[in-house]
């Protein structure tokens, strides 16, 4: 998918290029999102966003054209010192999108002015290389071309599903939000764990890297469920099967385990919106 969205003259303007901004950029970018068509504006660029070709400034007031959308990439306890400054720059012209966990769209409209139209999204930094899970939820003031247009874009970048609250973002933030950063601490454990049977330790990451990235694949290109893909390979009281009698607990396996994970997550972005 080519996002043909933006122009230089009706740009995206991303607020705030960190690692997340940095991803999402990075995958628009590979799906034709024209460098031109970009405005950053980030007081402290990364080296490696410097080198990209792209126009960044460090303040709002040096954007000169009247943005098609505003992604909203900055840190939380930003906001209430950078977007004053963006609704007096912009008013309610563009379409306002948010990444930010824990601030909710009452957030914006009471920074950004009661009239914009917003659009709270979370992704995951997959996002970069097009293989992100997004979720949308936008404001009543948000009509259906710029819903289509915030779907055209996160739908460039991975999967997008759209959400039936706010307050579901939550546990979205629970569960995909900050669901690499669980996905790839499995990846050490289970190199810790092969290094501990006696593996070299480069050659015990490099097979559990590559065994995740297979799963994923395969669960990717398969119609059956994950449970299915699970018995699949599960011979009864073969090897697979005595690692899940431990992985399966009740009590201490990885489903009780990711339950306590996926909540935490979720009460800190409750907390941080007030709504804990």
């Amino acid at each position: 998918m080519t996002i043909t969205a933006f122009t230089a003259d009706s740009p995206l303007v991303i607020l705030g290029c960190g690692k997340m901004g940095g991803a999402l950029l990075d995958g628009w970018l590979a799906q034709g999102l024209p460098k031109q068509a970009v405005r950053i504006v980030d007081p402290a660029p990364a080296e490696a966003l410097l080198a990209m070709g792209i126009s960044i400034a460090d303040s709002v007031d040096a954007i000169t054209e009247t943005p098609k959308a505003v992604l909203i990439a900055i840190k939380p306890q930003m906001m209430a010192e950078v977007l004053p400054g963006v609704a007096g720059r912009f008013g309610d012209a563009p379409l306002y999108m948010s990444i930010a966990a824990g601030t909710s769209l009452a957030d914006f409209r009471a920074l950004l002015g009661q009239g914009i139209r917003a659009i709270r999204v979370m992704p995951n930094t997959p996002v970069a290389v097009g293989k992100g899970a997004s979720a949308l939820f936008a404001s009543d003031s948000a009509d259906a071309d710029e819903r289509a247009l915030a779907e055209e874009m996160m739908s460039a970048v991975g999967e997008v599903v759209w959400l039936d609250t706010e307050a579901q973002m939550d546990a979205v933030t629970g569960v995909s939000g900050s669901g690499p950063a669980y996905v790839f601490h499995m990846i050490e454990a289970l190199a810790a764990a092969a290094a501990a049977q006696g593996l070299a330790p480069d050659l015990a990451m490099r097979l559990a890297r590559q065994t995740v990235i297979g799963a994923a694949a395969l669960a990717d290109a398969s119609d059956e469920t994950a449970e299915n893909l699970r018995v699949n390979v599960t011979s009864p009281k073969g090897t697979t099967a005595a690692a899940l009698e431990h992985l399966m607990d009740g009590e201490s396996g990885m489903t009780p385990l990711m339950t306590r994970a996926v909540a935490a997550s979720a009460d800190r972005s409750r907390a941080l919106s007030g709504n804990s």
